[in-house]
């Protein structure tokens, strides 16, 4: 990717700039073929949403003035290179009434920063559990 950041110019990436849509398994956009799918070289990883696209939609994003929508892709980004069942476990913890306490989404915090270099998203939930506490929403409700 160029070191100048993407614009609304760019948009979609997959039109204007297709070498730059490169898979998580390193294969490039126009190698996504239905030949392809059928021999087996293509495997779900391969179309994934990259860390990188995210990256290069939030960059545009921010071209246009839709910071809180860049903020989104780039937490996004970072979501993206956790596995599964982590985000699945932390999507599952912050519905109401799931988290036994604040402490249980700052641990959460911690471990996206300490562990999975996910800096935003554990600013994100610790900012949540701010508001999970003065909601009252680690009552159990059911």
């Amino acid at each position: 990717m160029a070191d100048t950041p993407l614009t609304a110019s760019d948009y979609p990436i997959a039109e204007t700039q297709p070498d730059e849509v490169i898979g998580n398994r390193g294969k490039a956009l126009s190698s996504l073929t239905m030949e392809a799918v059928l021999s087996g070289d293509i495997s779900m990883e391969d179309l994934r949403i990259t860390p990188r696209a995210l990256e290069q939609q939030a960059q545009i994003s921010e071209s246009v003035g839709r910071s809180t929508l860049a903020r989104n892709f780039e937490r996004a980004a970072e979501m993206a290179q956790i596995p599964q069942d982590e985000v699945m476990a932390i999507y599952e913890l912050l519905r109401p009434g799931r988290a036994a306490s604040k402490d249980s989404l700052l641990d959460v915090a911690q471990k996206l920063r300490d562990e999975l270099n996910a800096p935003l998203l554990a600013d994100f939930i610790a900012e949540a559990s701010r508001f999970y506490e003065m909601r009252g929403l680690f009552q159990k409700r059911y």
